[in-house]
């Protein structure tokens, strides 16, 4: 597999197989991505790989405060900008909506919604999870180091027959996963990362996820 089919086939996978995930396989590839860029060489990411009991052990904490909803929440940081303008906010609810429709839940079904929405805590029964953390006094330009190791990550994970959902629904509950984790006090969590191999065959893993046209995102200047 190349470059450019790891990217065209990377998506975000909310359906897995029950396959086991070679630990070897996951220590080489995070081996590789630490050649990933980060401005001044700083690499400001940290991370703890779950799986098995600790893994069970996370989901469960956070399975408790679900019922609580808002209540039950202690969010990391606010995932979307309050007020989202346009095309941004149509971006966010057309995907969602695609999702929602590839498995046969209304908008009206707000429980199968909740219930689906609850699957992130869950991985989405995935065996192996990361989570992401780094000091709070990083700023947007190592996050955005945070943010092209992990798609290095994502992108070896294609290469090597396996996938990924960057989840940064976990920070919803930053608290529990902090605690659980032993997280330092000094750190921000960031996100999980659901790993596994997909289910090819899942409705929720093959809806269309359309892409703005380039020259909606980028000019040129000077070429001839």
């Amino acid at each position: 597999m190349n470059v450019t089919e790891a990217v065209r086939t990377r998506r975000s996978i909310r359906a897995f197989t029950d396959r086991h995930v070679d630990p070897d396989i996951l220590k080489s590839i995070l081996d590789t991505a630490q050649l990933s860029p980060s401005g001044g060489n700083v690499q400001p990411w940290s991370a703890i790989v779950l799986a098995g009991e600790p893994l069970k052990k996370l989901v469960d904490t956070v399975a408790e405060k679900l019922p609580q909803g808002p209540a039950g929440q202690s969010p990391e940081y606010d995932i979307y900008p309050k007020g989202l303008p346009e095309p941004y906010r149509s971006r966010r609810f057309g995907v969602g909506e695609a999702l929602y429709e590839s498995i046969d839940i209304g908008r009206e079904d707000k429980m199968g919604r909740m219930m689906q929405m609850a699957q992130n805590f869950r991985a989405f029964d995935a065996p192996v999870c990361m989570f992401v953390h780094t000091p709070k006094y990083m700023g947007p330009p190592q996050w955005s180091d945070i943010g092209m190791w992990m798609q290095t990550i994502m992108l070896l994970l294609r290469e090597a027959g396996l996938d990924s959902c960057a989840q940064e629904a976990w920070s919803i509950y930053g608290a529990e996963v902090r605690e659980d984790l032993n997280i330092p006090d000094d750190h921000i969590f960031f996100c999980g990362m659901a790993i596994e191999y997909r289910d090819a065959d899942a409705p929720i893993n093959n809806f269309a996820v359309p892409r703005a046209e380039t020259a909606e995102n980028v000019s040129f200047a000077g070429f001839d």
